[in-house]
């Protein structure tokens, strides 16, 4: 299995037209430089032929203006934790790093509304805006690394989007660089202006349709009040089955986290966070709003665990106890760094009343194959992360990592669920888009992404089946540090 990787030297004219445009000091070709960009929080592989680092969106339209020039692909990237190869130049071509165009425009306090250049990191802006009682809701765990520019290409989540919604439900507008090399701007900072909804066409679009340079975000107001829960159980199915009725009930708590033994064993050596080390599951919950309003519905969250043989419902005494116990969720996978030199992460969806069966197949699988899969997971939403730890120093190993987790992404489908649910296709799954998509619907995708990409220089081979075999291309991981592991 190899990596995918440009094999073809940097053509000498463009490197001097990207020096000319950019600087040498942004631009980076030497291949002991370009090793550290094959790679993003996957485990996927491919080398840019050029690393460059624009600063405005001027610079931008003049990179894809150069590209389409020279017929060279262009892949744009923010902090490179995305965990499905997006961001890889996977046919190598001009990696265009957002990093340096890292600046708040502006913030509309009064219309709860920022404008952000797309190298924002994303905790960046929440922090910028908490003395005014605002944040940016959509929370990846990696949110103190992820840039704004990769949560909209990505459409991210995370742990409290399951009361605020994924990226889309918080971006107004965007100026793009369309495949043309034209600057546009679309959407509108007025709510339900008139039209198409081009920006929930682009959030999401993983790069293939345009680069983006700028984003009018919407902000929200902080709760007056967060009750942490954390709700302990000696069964796995307990647990889930605490979800189902919580919904049921007519309950949205702004997140709702689960964790099995063996991955809340790994977190609590590693975080200290207090997490029962002899417990199978444990629910991580927070219930936000109005103070009177969160603290009766945390009551009532308590007594549906408590229905379901919780043994323990602790409440979080302070924000330093709530914080602590959200490290360890935040934290988790760089806890299982530490018992493993890989780890392959999964993203599967799933109705909620389908966690039970579903749990019980991971496992099943896990034993077929000859691995202990642990589950860290956003229970509300059935949307799983599956982690299947192996070492990736054996071929065999990560072959029967990859069978692993294509059967439980089968299962998932099959269970009236998606492929992915905040990580995206990219390169990683683009094969497994026939599980969901007909061909037809296939093209359909494809003719809207020619549209504007009729070239195909934008992003190339990403969320639709490779022509090569329909994505049988894997990569070749490194073993990984704890400190470099990414978070889900």
């Amino acid at each position: 299995m190899q990596a995918t990787a440009a094999t073809n030297p940097l053509d000498a004219q463009l490197l001097g037209e990207l020096q000319k445009l950019l600087g040498a000091g942004n631009i980076l070709h030497k291949p002991e430089d370009l090793l550290l960009y094959e790679y993003d929080g996957s485990v996927e592989v491919a080398r840019p032929d050029c690393v460059v680092f624009p600063r405005d969106a001027e610079q931008v339209a003049a990179l894809v203006a150069l590209a389409n020039r020279f017929q060279t692909p262009l892949v744009g990237r923010g902090a490179g934790t995305g965990l499905s190869g997006g961001a890889l130049a996977r046919t190598g071509g001009i990696l265009t790093v957002f990093s340096r165009m890292n600046r708040i425009l502006s913030v509309d306090e009064l219309n709860q509304i920022a404008v952000v250049q797309p190298g924002v990191v994303n905790a960046d802006l929440s922090a910028a805006v908490a003395h005014l009682g605002l944040h940016f809701a959509p929370d990846p765990s990696s949110q103190k690394a992820c840039t704004i520019g990769g949560n909209v290409s990505e459409n991210s989540g995370g742990p409290h989007t399951l009361a605020y919604g994924v990226t889309t439900n918080h971006v107004l507008a965007m100026q793009l660089v369309l495949p043309t090399g034209e600057l546009v701007r679309i959407g509108s900072a007025s709510p339900d202006a008139p039209g198409y909804d081009l920006a929930g066409l682009f959030v999401g679009s993983e790069g293939t349709l345009a680069l983006v340079t700028e984003v009018t975000v919407k902000l929200t107001r902080l709760p007056e009040e967060t009750k942490t829960l954390l709700a302990i159980y000696d069964r796995v199915e307990d647990a889930t089955e605490t979800v189902a009725e919580i919904t049921a009930r007519g309950i949205t708590p702004a997140a709702c986290e689960m964790l099995d033994g063996w991955s809340l064993r790994a977190i609590e050596a590693y975080i200290h966070a207090g997490y029962p080390t002899d417990s199978a599951a444990v629910l991580l919950i927070d219930i936000d709003g109005l103070r009177e309003a969160a603290a009766a519905q945390s009551e009532q969250v308590a007594e549906v665990c408590r229905a379901h043989n919780a043994r323990e419902v602790r409440v979080a005494r302070d924000a330093r106890e709530r914080d602590l116990l959200w490290k360890g969720r935040k934290n988790a996978f760089a806890a299982v760094g530490r018992l493993s030199p890989c780890y392959y992460v999964q993203d599967g969806v799933i109705p909620r009343s389908k966690l039970p069966d579903t749990l019980r197949r991971i496992d099943e699988i896990g034993k077929k194959y000859g691995f202990e899969i642990g589950n860290i997971f956003h229970a509300g939403d059935g949307n799983l992360h599956p982690i299947i730890p192996f070492d990736g120093r054996d071929a065999d190993q990560f072959r029967r990592a990859v069978a692993a987790s294509d059967e439980i992404i089968e299962y998932c489908v099959a269970a009236g669920g998606a492929i992915t649910g905040e990580h995206g296709v990219g390169m990683e799954k683009d094969r497994l888009m026939p599980l969901m998509f007909t061909e037809a619907e296939l093209e359909l995708m494809k003719r809207l992404r020619n549209a504007f990409n009729p070239a195909g220089l934008l992003n190339p081979e990403k969320i639709f089946p490779a022509a090569k075999g329909c994505g049988e291309i894997r990569s070749r991981p490194r073993p990984v540090a704890a400190s470099e592991v990414p978070v889900v």
